[in-house]
């Protein structure tokens, strides 16, 4: 490998930890982290902080002291520049007016309004462009961005917890309900808030919200509230469920029709298929990331669908002997994590 490539990917690196910064919270945007580098120094550096906000480039470029010395620097991003008047001016026609002579980008931008136009204009202005450095790890850290974009639809993150014996759950039919029975820590349950911060939306069925009664929040971590769903086809949840106390909005997808609740905005589909059409509308809202944190029956609909991207399993070291079997998944392990009286296992599904 040249010197080149290797100094390229290293000033690349740094892109993507600036970008992850701003993990969920550039939503509808990705992530992008931008440095300038002039004679082997960062001159400036920056990311995009939140949607409607300075891009990458820009904050970058602003960071540069001494402007004149763009004309000689190198301009590294994540994600190929845009092309497009949105919110912002395209940062494309920033960087070709600042004359930066190069510009090095990680992956190319899949969304319609960019998809290459980028890099064709500042290659028309006479900028030099590399693309593809560290080009799969710039897809991966925006997987939620481009997945929403090529598959139209969100990217499905699946979580649960099961016991060693393979259960999520107590028979709560049989001891007249109850509240469900922990089989992690305070450790894991920091870790899945942490989770529902960066993602856009949460998703339970009827039978998990009558029988835990989730507010679905980000209570033991910092960080915005998901979209609170629940699948209710038969209509059955009462109005005085936490899911409906108005502290965050609720989307509730239904096929029965009946009155208003006031603390969630109804969504009537018709036919057999909700998760399809759940799926659509999530993707009519600019909808990019969605837990399902359902029970059995709601997870395993996900999984012999097809619809999930990334599944992360807590196995704690319990034992219920019966009750309510854990979804299954046909996929090995990618990776493993310990929490202390349990192990968190990554799967994804590609």
């Amino acid at each position: 490998m040249s010197t080149v490539s290797i100094s390229h990917e290293h000033w690349m690196r740094r892109c993507l930890e600036l970008a992850q910064s701003a993990e969920g919270l550039t939503y509808p945007n990705p992530m992008v982290g931008s440095v300038i580098v002039h004679q082997g120094k960062i001159i400036g550096e920056g990311y995009h902080r939140q949607a409607g906000g300075p891009h990458a480039e820009v904050h970058a470029i602003n960071a540069v002291k001494n402007q004149d010395l763009l004309r000689e620097a190198t301009l590294y991003v994540n994600l190929e520049p845009c092309a497009h008047f949105g919110k912002t001016p395209p940062c494309s026609l920033l960087i070709s007016q600042k004359k930066i002579p190069r510009v090095v980008v990680g992956c190319v931008d899949s969304f319609s309004e960019v998809a290459g136009k980028g890099i064709a204009h500042l290659r028309s202005t006479g900028t030099e462009v590399i693309s593809g450095v560290l080009e799969k790890e710039s897809r991966e850290l925006n997987r939620r961005f481009f997945t929403f974009h090529e598959k139209k639809r969100p990217y499905i993150l699946l979580k649960w917890a099961q016991t060693t014996d393979g259960f999520i759950d107590i028979d709560r039919e049989a001891q007249k309900g109850g509240r469900p029975t922990w089989i992690t820590n305070a450790h894991a349950r920091r870790a899945v808030h942490l989770w529902r911060s960066r993602e856009q939306a949460i998703l339970v069925g009827s039978e998990t919200a009558l029988k835990d009664n989730p507010s679905l929040t980000v209570r033991d971590w910092h960080g915005p509230h998901p979209l609170r769903l629940v699948l209710d086809r038969g209509g059955r949840l009462p109005d005085y469920l936490d899911l409906f106390d108005g502290t965050c909005p609720t989307l509730l997808y239904t096929q029965k029709e009946q009155r208003d609740n006031k603390q969630a905005e109804r969504i009537l589909f018709a036919g057999a298929e909700p998760l399809s059409a759940l799926l659509k509308d999530l993707h009519q809202r600019d909808i990019q990331s969605l837990i399902v944190e359902g029970g059995a029956r709601l997870l395993q609909a996900f999984i012999d669908a097809g619809l999930w991207d990334e599944a992360r399993v807590f196995t704690g070291k319990t034992w219920f002997q019966k009750g309510v079997r854990a979804p299954q998944l046909q996929v090995f392990p990618a990776q493993q994590q310990d929490f202390g009286n349990s192990t968190l296992y990554y799967f994804r599904n590609i």
